[in-house]
């Protein structure tokens, strides 16, 4: 890895910061995942907990957050700490013992910090029960990836293909790969490849509450045929 970790940790909390204004944003990902949540859910890389407690409002047994940062992780144990379901984990991902084992594992804006990251979904596969999911939001398309992806910890962004072939690999059977956010390709462009700029709490709300909701009833409607983001959803048969 070629930043240092207590290097890649503070840039990995900015994101994290920026993206909690991103509400609609969460709520679109997390309306695509409800059906296939099951009631046990590990979530791998859960933050500051934004994305857990929009799991938590569904009807599930338990959340197991596992995030292995030492500087987030008592904000993750902070805001999860009122609702017995949810366990939170100061580690990396790893298969634990359960009563019920996984049901769903969810990695939201995630595995791109990971290097490995065939490893890293076989490791899933390995703790998902038969008929478990895998449900996975990333950033799309490597020829935005530019120096603010560099400086959050970012390996790669995907290709839909690549992402398929991938958890194919390591033996999910896809339910539903989708491209999100095309409307957000050229503000990405030119604000982070062309102008080097950084993210803000301020231009993300901004983003969230004008552009969002009228783009998922857009892309609802007409699957886009390319976007910012991959969503993928498989299913451990």
């Amino acid at each position: 890895m070629t930043l240092s970790p207590n290097k890649m940790l503070q840039y990995f909390g900015k994101d994290l910061e920026a993206m909690s204004f991103a509400i609609n944003y969460h709520k679109w990902i997390m309306d695509e995942f409800y059906p296939y949540l099951g009631s046990s859910v590990a979530e791998v890389g859960a933050g500051i907990g934004n994305f857990s407690k929009l799991i938590l409002k569904a009807q599930i047994k338990s959340l197991y957050a596992f995030e292995p940062s030492k500087n987030m992780y008592p904000l993750l144990q902070k805001a999860l700490s009122q609702d017995k379901r949810a366990k939170t984990i100061n580690g990396f991902f790893r298969n634990i013992d359960t009563e019920e084992g996984f049901d769903s594992v969810i990695y939201v804006n995630v595995l791109e910090h990971i290097k490995d990251d065939a490893s890293e979904l076989a490791n899933a596969h390995k703790a998902l029960n038969l008929n478990g999911h895998l449900l996975i939001f990333v950033p799309a398309l490597p020829f935005l990836y530019s120096d603010l992806d560099k400086q959050l910890g970012h390996f790669r962004r995907y290709l839909k293909k690549d992402l398929v072939d991938l958890t194919k690999k390591v033996g999910f059977t896809i339910v539903k790969a989708r491209f999100c956010d095309i409307v957000g390709i050229i503000p990405w462009y030119v604000n982070f490849v062309l102008l080097n700029n950084s993210i803000s709490g301020g231009s993300v709300s901004l983003y969230d509450k004008i552009v969002v909701p009228p783009m998922r009833l857009l892309e609802t409607l007409i699957p886009p045929p390319i976007g910012k983001n991959v969503l993928l959803i498989t299913k451990k048969a």
